[in-house]
C-alpha cells in the first residue's frame, strides 16, 4: 500500500456533528456552509463483498448492471475537460438526486474530510464516503487523485438510486462504469470521454495502457 504522506495545508475548518434522527442518522460533516452526511457501511453494502477477484470490470463494479464500460483521460484532453464530460453525461442519467463521493485514503491524496469516519470496499480499502452531488465532485477534491495530478473526481461515486456506479481502483490509471446501456452508449460516444463498452467477463484494462 501507498506508505502516508503530508495532507495538504489547505483543508477547510470541519465541525463534525452527531445526529440520531430518522434516515439523517449519522455523522454529519460542515463545509462551504452547509452540514453533509458522511455515509456508513450499509450505504456501500451493495457493493462490498458483491466484486469479483480478477481483472474483469466486476472486479470494481458488481454485477447485474445492464452494461459496463471503462473511460480514461487520453493524453490530449485535460482533466478538467475529461472530468467535467463524464459528470456532465452522468447527470443526465440521475436528474435532481444526490451523489455518494467516495474518497480513497491512499495516504497521499486528499479525502476532503480528513477526520470523517471511513467505510471499508475492495480489499479492506478505506474510502471517506460522503451525500453531496456532482457540482462537490467537480470541486471538492483538491490536489489531484490516483489517475491525474490535477484531477477532482472522488474514486468512486453513485446517485441515490443506485442506477449507475463508477469506480477507480487503486494504481489503475482508467475508470469503470456500470450502468443503463443509454448511459454507456452516451458515454462512448462522447469523444472526451475515451470509453469502450466491455462485457462483464471481459478484461477491463484499455487497450493502449497498462497495470501497474
Amino acid at each position: 500500500m501507498v506508505e502516508a504522506a503530508d495532507r495538504p495545508a489547505n483543508r477547510p475548518v470541519l465541525h463534525v456533528r452527531h445526529h440520531r434522527n430518522g434516515l439523517n442518522s449519522g455523522v454529519r460533516v460542515n463545509k462551504d456552509g452547509r452540514n453533509w452526511r458522511i455515509g456508513t457501511a450499509a450505504d456501500v453494502q451493495w457493493i462490498a463483498g458483491h466484486t469479483t477477484a480478477g481483472v474483469s470490470i466486476t472486479t470494481a463494479v458488481p454485477p447485474g448492471f445492464d452494461a459496463y464500460a471503462t473511460t480514461y483521460q487520453a493524453d490530449d484532453v485535460t482533466a478538467a475537460a475529461y472530468e467535467h464530460a463524464l459528470v456532465e453525461d452522468l447527470s443526465t442519467y440521475s436528474p435532481g438526486q444526490p451523489w455518494w463521493l467516495a474518497y480513497l485514503d491512499t495516504g497521499a491524496h486528499d479525502v476532503v474530510f480528513p477526520h470523517a469516519p471511513r467505510v471499508s470496499l475492495y480489499w479492506d480499502w478505506p474510502y471517506v464516503l460522503v451525500e453531496a452531488g456532482p457540482e462537490q465532485a467537480l470541486t471538492w477534491r483538491t490536489g489531484g487523485h490516483l489517475r491525474h495530478a490535477h484531477g477532482s473526481l472522488p474514486d468512486l461515486f453513485f446517485p441515490a438510486d443506485r442506477s449507475w456506479l463508477v469506480s477507480a481502483l487503486w494504481d489503475d490509471t482508467w475508470t469503470c462504469v456500470g450502468g443503463p446501456a443509454p448511459l454507456i452508449h452516451t458515454l462512448e460516444r462522447d469523444p472526451l470521454a475515451a470509453a469502450r463498452q466491455v462485457r462483464p467477463d471481459e478484461d477491463a484494462l484499455p487497450p493502449g495502457l497498462t497495470r501497474e
